[in-house]
């Protein structure tokens, strides 16, 4: 593995850096960065808890909250953990269905920073009685 220059290891963080955080309105506006694997010949797995996670009902705009599980095995990049924050936090003014979050989610992940696997766990509180709980998965195939 190569030293590599940390100013410029770093120097597309942007959110990270700023000392005022600006939340998004929407998931499609927030930002999402990476950062450069250091060991991108070794699968090991990433994991991110985020227990506060709240969006809003399509139907009746009434607060969701649940906790979201994100895990995933970098291949040359890294999901930057602040950038991930402010993207979670956006779906708090999102009307949208659990399944649907679940899955934007998983998408901007293989999207950025195209990841040899990545997993998605929404563990929704129930609303009515129901608690619903939605898993999507990405392999990386031959393909990609």
């Amino acid at each position: 593995m190569a030293h590599l220059d940390n100013n410029q290891r770093f120097q597309d963080l942007t959110l990270l850096s700023k000392s005022e955080t600006v939340v998004s309105d929407s998931p499609e506006d927030a930002m999402l960065e990476t950062f450069d694997n250091l060991f991108p010949d070794r699968d090991y797995e990433i994991t991110f808890d985020c227990p506060e996670f709240t969006s809003l009902c399509p139907v009746t705009n009434q607060p969701d909250f649940g906790e979201i599980t994100i895990q995933y095995i970098p291949d040359k990049l890294c999901i930057e953990s602040k950038s991930l924050k402010l993207f979670i936090f956006a779906f708090r003014n999102h009307n949208t269905f659990h399944e649907e979050a679940v899955n934007i989610i998983l998408d901007r992940i293989v999207n950025v920073c195209k990841p040899r696997y990545a997993e998605v766990i929404g563990a929704f509180r129930p609303r009515g009685g129901i608690a619903i709980n939605v898993r999507a998965v990405y392999e990386k195939s031959a393909n990609d």
